[in-house]
Order: structure tokens, then sequence, then C-alpha cells
């Protein structure tokens, strides 16, 4: 196989991945004619329930875990599509060394070990960025919750990506099968208007990734719940994994959704329009008679393209009735609250990474314009029904 070329920039963290790294010999591994080129076959149940399925393709594992049957591994010169199921073989060991379950353990992996994943595109500034192929020869694992892309930039810091080989794409009736037609809820074909009566809906924004969003939306959510109030809790964009979720539900939220849930491994490069009845339709599944409050988390840093995108969109806002934003430093928090007033949003409380420095949170105290709260003091039912009722709209 090809010997590894990672250039590591001059000018940023990122290493660019020209090429896939050397792997090990196994049987069949750089033999694409042979893995590839023979004609589509019967894909046994027993062969897919041996292999080690990911949280991304848990709506599949549950209909093989039922009985479903008849599937068949699809070859050749096939060109794979976002949400796509593949089944691959781990050739090489990389960053990712475990792969999660569709009940969130994290199941170590080793070479040879066959895997259920899904193709996607990822975003993420402290790993890897990365596209779906355009082919099914030997690719990555660029995600621990179950997701197969070609490497295109990768933080200088980590290792490279597990390499992993598809075997081919899991189908039915010479189709592929997408997480789009497993997932138990669909998106709007067009955003809904504002119904005229709604939980108060609590969004979470950042300045990056790891700025301490899913944290301080879980502290918000337990402190929430610990005031007698009802809480659902949705992510609404990002990459799939389990971990997030589950956080959500030990906090109290009594129901829970993410992007998953309406069929995409990742949001990353999703049409605007496509991205932005997602990001509604989870609001709406999640606004029901039974709850008080929706808390909504959007990844990534405000910066982000789509992220930047949803935040400045007219349609977006007036859906948001509380805003509060992580941040990992005192710049960082108040160029971020800055933004959002100049987009007309305004925050009602910082939060985040920055809180768990002494000296950093007395910078940030020292400069901003709205309350600094420390993480963790949003699961006292006070704090959290003070910072709840702020409005996220300025006059």
């Amino acid at each position: 196989m090809t010997a590894t070329l990672l250039e590591t920039s001059k000018r940023s963290n990122l290493r660019v991945t020209e090429t896939l790294p050397e792997v090990p010999d196994l049987p069949g591994v750089g033999q694409p004619s042979a893995a590839m080129g023979a004609e589509d076959v019967q894909l046994q149940r027993e062969r897919l329930l041996r292999a080690k399925a990911a949280y991304t393709t848990r709506f599949f594992a549950e209909q093989l875990a039922q009985g479903a049957d008849g599937h068949e591994l699809l070859r050749g010169d096939r060109a794979p599509q976002a949400g796509d199921l593949v089944l691959a073989r781990v050739v090489q060991i990389g960053k990712h060394t475990r792969l999660e379950s569709p009940h969130s353990r994290r199941q170590l992996l080793f070479p040879g070990d066959e895997i259920v994943v899904a193709y996607g595109h990822r975003y993420a500034p402290d790993q890897f960025e990365a596209e779906v192929p355009t082919d099914l020869q030997v690719t990555n694992l660029v995600a621990a919750g179950g997701m197969a892309g070609r490497v295109t930039a990768q933080h200088a810091s980590i290792d490279f990506a597990t390499v992993i080989e598809p075997l081919g794409l899991v189908g039915r009736d010479g189709k592929p099968l997408n997480l789009s037609a497993l997932a138990p809820h669909q998106a709007h074909g067009k955003p809904e208007r504002r119904p005229g009566t709604r939980p108060r809906l609590v969004t979470v924004l950042g300045t990056s990734m790891n700025s301490g969003k899913s944290t301080t939306l879980a502290c918000l959510i337990n402190g929430l719940t610990a005031s007698g109030m009802s809480v659902a809790a949705g992510k609404a964009t990002g990459t799939g994994a389990g971990g997030d979720p589950r956080m959500f539900a030990d906090a109290g939220a009594r129901a829970v959704l993410d992007f998953t849930d309406f069929g995409h491994a990742s949001t990353y490069r999703l049409g605007y329009e496509e991205l932005k009845a997602l990001v509604v339709s989870v609001i709406a599944a999640l606004s029901n008679a039974d709850t008080d409050v929706v808390v909504l988390e959007i990844a990534d840093g405000i910066y982000q393209g789509e992220t930047s995108r949803l935040i400045a969109d007219p349609e977006v806002q007036c859906w948001i009735d509380t805003l509060v934003f992580a941040a990992g430093d005192a710049l960082g928090a108040t160029k971020g609250v800055d933004l959002l007033q100049e987009l007309g949003l305004q925050v009602a409380a910082v939060s985040g990474v920055v809180t768990a420095s002494p000296l950093a949170s007395r910078e940030a105290d020292a400069v901003l314009p709205v309350s600094l709260v420390p993480t963790y003091d949003l699961t006292q039912a006070e704090v959290a029904r003070e910072v709840l009722f702020r409005n996220a709209r300025t006059a």
C-alpha cells in the first residue's frame, strides 16, 4: 500500500493527509479487484450480527435484533452517499481505538474486525475534517460514533485516523440502505411557523468545539428539573455520538433527540434549507404539552459555516427565547457576546470552560456586559430559573 505523507502546515495546526497511511498485510487488503470487483452477494444476518455495530447505525442494529434479514453486500463501482451503511474491516488502528456501540459501550477495535458504520462528512477542528469518498476503496474511521470518510485535514496533535477497508455497502433489493430510511423521525420539508404557544426554548452556543456547550446544557437541564420543570433536550447539529444525548438524559431531560434520530450521521455539508428544516424539526418534535422547556445545543463555534448561517437567520432566531453562550476564555466570551448582539440576539449568560479557571473568570467578569455563571452553578434551581427568563432578543 502507499506510504503516508503527512505534511505539517507551518501556518496552522492542521496536517493535510495526501495519501492513506501504510497498512499491515491482511488477507484481501490492497486487492480492490478481488474485494470489490465481484458481483453483489447475499449478506447473511449472522455475519451482520457478529460485526461491531456503531452508535450511528443503532436503528439498523435494532432491526437486525428483531430478525430482519435479506440484506446484500453491494460492491463494485459504486459511489457512496452520506448516510449509506457500509460493512468494513479494520486495517490499522489509529486515533480511534474503540467504536461506540448502539448502547454507547466503547467496543475495543482489533485489526481484522468487521464493523458496520455510516458514511459522512466530518467537521471537528480538534480532530479531523473528512468527506464522503467517491468510491469504496480503503478509507478512514473518522468518528468514534461510527462514521466512515476520507480525511482531508487533521489537528497536528493527534494520531492518524484509523484505517478501514469497505467490504461493500449494506443494501436491500439492489439499493444501499441509508440512515434516512431507518430513522424514527423525518425533518419537515419546510420549517414550520412558530406556534402560538409552545415550551420556552433555550439555545446553547459556543466559541468552538470543546468550549463546554454540552456540559453547560446538561447542568441547565438539571437545575430546571430541580425547580420542578419538565425539560426536553436536543442536539441539532454536529457529529453523531451517544455521549451528549445520554448525558442530557442523566441530567433529567424527559425526552432527548438529536440529528441522528432524523437520519444523519453528521450535519456537516448539509444543504442550508435542509439543515434549517432539521433544526426546526428537532425543536418541534420536542415541543409538546408535557414539556415546559426545550434546551437545544448547536454544535461547533459561531464562526463555523452552518452555525453562522443559522444564528443569523431570522426564521431561526424567532424560535430562540433564551440564549446561553459557552466560551473557553475571556476574549472568546466577549467577542462572542458582541457578535451575537450585532445579530440582534441578547445573551442571557456566559458559562462553559472559562468558568473552570478563577483567573480566566476574573478577566471575563471584568469586561462582559452580561452575567458570567459558573457551569455547575446552573444545577441550582434558582440560578437556572433566573437564566431561563432572560430574553434572547434585543428590543
